[in-house]
């Protein structure tokens, strides 16, 4: 499976635990063997203001972190229009799905996800779009540009529950009609990261039922990194998703 990568994503852009030392490298290390790195591109402002209003892109600009910012949005954007021919996993960070139109917290500066599907759907690649964001935190970003775009369902499970979580997503993604589904894909919610809930077996079974919805549906599906913190789980987290959408 092709994986969206740049060695920037490993540079050190903040203090936060997204930005951490060490946090990209332990993903690579481990999907490595598995994978086709793919390197990731610079959105364009164009592309970026589908999503992000133009103070809020200054506002980043200012801060000295859209370079790094715009380089997720890109990989976004290349991970969504590989993902309609092909699964695709876009290792990209900063994160995004905390980032409105206006304003943004929880380490993201631009959501990389809204912009990859506005690209999409504004290039007339889809009607339809079906977002799964199984990250610990809402991602109250992506809900409030996206809520009003009537081409896309958000679904964000809740369940303090790990059978009720993963029931959940399989119950929702049995309905979903959509020409593409894009994944949120935070780890944080994992049993040795801050959620404490899921196991990384459940990410396998979560790629595959996404695969299966969107071959249902005959349209494409590819992930985005959100959170995950725990650099030790991490990258077998990364890849247990990926060969469950790899069908493997």
């Amino acid at each position: 499976m092709k994986v969206i990568f740049h060695d920037d994503f490993c540079r050190v852009y903040t203090s936060d635990p997204a930005a951490s030392a060490g946090r990209m490298e332990s993903v690579v290390e481990v999907i490595t063997p598995h994978v086709e790195f793919v390197k990731a591109q610079l959105s364009s402002e164009d592309q970026i203001a589908f999503a992000q209003d133009s103070a809020q892109i200054e506002y980043i600009r200012q801060a000295g972190l859209y370079p790094i910012a715009a380089l997720a949005a890109g990989g976004a954007v290349q991970a969504a229009t590989l993902g309609l021919s092909e699964p695709c996993f876009g290792l990209i960070r900063p994160p995004g799905h905390h980032a409105s139109s206006g304003s943004c917290w929880g380490f993201c500066y631009f959501n990389n996800m809204a912009i990859a599907l506005e690209v999409l759907k504004r290039k007339g690649k889809i009607k339809t779009a079906y977002v799964l964001d199984f990250d610990l935190h809402f991602g109250d970003g992506t809900v409030n540009i996206l809520q009003n775009r009537d081409y896309v369902t958000v679904h964000n499970p809740e369940s303090a529950h790990r059978d009720t979580y993963l029931n959940e997503i399989s119950t929702q993604l049995s309905l979903c009609r959509a020409d593409i589904i894009g994944i949120s894909a935070g780890f944080d919610n994992h049993r040795d990261d801050w959620g404490g809930l899921l196991r990384t077996e459940d990410y396998h079974d979560i790629g595959k039922l996404v695969r299966k919805a969107a071959l249902k549906n005959g349209g494409g599906y590819f992930a985005i990194l959100e959170g995950g913190y725990n650099h030790q789980v991490l990258g077998d987290n990364v890849l247990s998703l990926i060969l469950g959408m790899s069908g493997n």
